[in-house]
This record gives C-alpha cells, structure tokens and sequence, in this order.
C-alpha cells in the first residue's frame, strides 16, 4: 500500500526563528571557506522557481566531535533548546537532536550528532561519523591541548567519509571565561589550523549564547546552498510541489524523538 502526498504536507511547521533569506556572514572573513555574501544566484533562482528536487526531503547529517568537556553538548542545547546546564553529564556513546529550518522558503534539516569525547566511547561514537555532510570540530579556548587533538579527531571523521565533500568548521568554546589577551593569542593558533585544514573558524560562549544561533544558521544555509547545487547538476529535478510516492512500510523520515546510545564499550 503506498500513500499520495504532496511534499510540502509532509513536514510540520517551521519555527518563525528558523527562517532564513538571507546567507548568514562568516565570523571572520579571513577563516571563511565561503567567500560571498549572498546564495549562489543558480541557488536562489531555483528556490523562487521552486527546482530544487528532493532538497526540502533532505536531512544533512552533522556531526560534532572533539575531547571530553570542551562543550559540544551544551553548544547544541543552547542552539536546539536554548539552555545551558552548567551540570556537565558526558555524553555515553552518541546523541542526536533534529533541527528544521526554512531556507529561502524551501524546508530543509539539520541532524546534530553530539559524539562522545572519552576515549574508551570512541567505538560507537566513530560508527555513526558515515554519511556526514558536515563536520564540526570543537576546541575549548581555555585549553590549547584541546586545539592541538582537533587534527585527531578530523582524522577519524575523515576515515568515515569522502574529504572532498564534507563542510569543516572549527569552534572554539566557552569564550566568556577567556580574558581578551589569552584569547587573541590562541586565536591566532586557531585560525592558522582552520586554513590548513580548510574550516571556517568560528569562537562561541554557549554560557552567554554568543555567536550560536549565528553559527547554526550559517552551517544549516551553507549545507542548503550546497545540497541545492548538487540537486541542480540532476537531470530532471522535481518541484518541491510535486506529488512523491511513499511507501507506508517505511519508517518515520522525521522521527524527532532523541535516541541514545548505551556504552558498549568499557
């Protein structure tokens, strides 16, 4: 048994702080792998023409690695649910959160993987790097060693996916505990990584929640950007309007419940 739908009915609505018209600016100019200041006019134009094939049925997979408690789980919570819980709890294994987004008036999402930063979780966490279209690196700014490790863990990601075709940003967390001095001396650091490893560089305080929303929104508009001109080389892109088939054996493309991990290794 198969169900008509047409494609927009299948999402629900888009909370009204997760519009975006416009590309969203790099934090700094020089740490950006995206020069423009706008979408790509071939982007633009197949959003207002509504040809931009399955993009709107598409989840982006992003993943975010990087040491035990240098932040990744409060970035994202600050980002998802607009908290801070300064009770730090390691993440066991794997968590995601699912955020959508419209972009351009085209539905589009962003799968958050949040990976564990111990060592003896590395086993489940690198399963799940596979199929990332982004990947964010997180670095502490207080803490050079955690910036010295960020290379390990691309490493890692890389070994799961394509190099060529996967977005790298470099965060640098908890920005209101650095004095203006410390951070400047290990920004430069940082920035000099991001170039050699092509990332966008990008420093945070998921405390104060500055530069978050900022952050997601470019990640989310620069994987919409680059999904749509994948969709555009197609032969025969459907209009996001269309009627699509679905199978009703199939599982739930928009589950939003969180799933964790257990640890399966010791």
């Amino acid at each position: 048994m198969s169900l008509r739908v047409s494609a927009m009915s299948v999402f629900p609505p888009v909370r009204r702080d997760r519009v975006i018209a416009h590309l969203p600016q790099a934090f700094r100019k020089e740490a950006a792998f995206h020069l423009t200041e706008d979408f790509n006019n071939k982007v633009r134009t197949a959003c207002q023409e509504q040809r931009t094939g399955t993009v709107g049925f598409k989840i982006s997979k992003v993943i975010v690695v990087g040491d035990l408690a240098v932040g990744k789980t409060c970035l994202i919570n600050r980002f998802c649910k607009d908290a801070f819980d300064k009770n730090y709890k390691a993440t066991i294994g794997v968590d995601f959160e699912m955020e959508r987004f419209e972009v351009l008036g085209v539905p589009f999402s962003l799968q958050l993987w949040d990976t564990a930063g111990q060592e003896r979780f590395k086993c489940i966490a690198s399963t799940y790097y596979r199929g990332a279209q982004v990947v964010i690196i997180v670095f502490d700014v207080n803490d050079i060693a955690s910036l010295s490790h960020a290379r390990q863990w691309l490493e890692d990601a890389l070994k799961e996916n394509d190099p060529t075709s996967v977005q790298l940003f470099l965060v640098g967390t908890k920005k209101d505990l650095s004095s203006p001095a410390q951070y400047s001396r290990i920004e430069q650091d940082a920035l000099k990584f991001a170039k050699d490893i092509h990332a966008e560089y990008w420093a945070i305080s998921s405390l104060t929640g500055e530069n978050v929303k900022e952050f997601f929104f470019r990640v989310a508009a620069l994987a919409f950007e680059t999904n749509v001109l994948a969709e555009l080389e197609k032969t025969g892109p459907r209009q996001i309007g269309d009627v699509v088939r679905i199978n009703s054996t199939s599982s739930n493309l928009y589950a939003t419940t969180k799933k964790k991990h257990g640890n399966c290794c010791q």
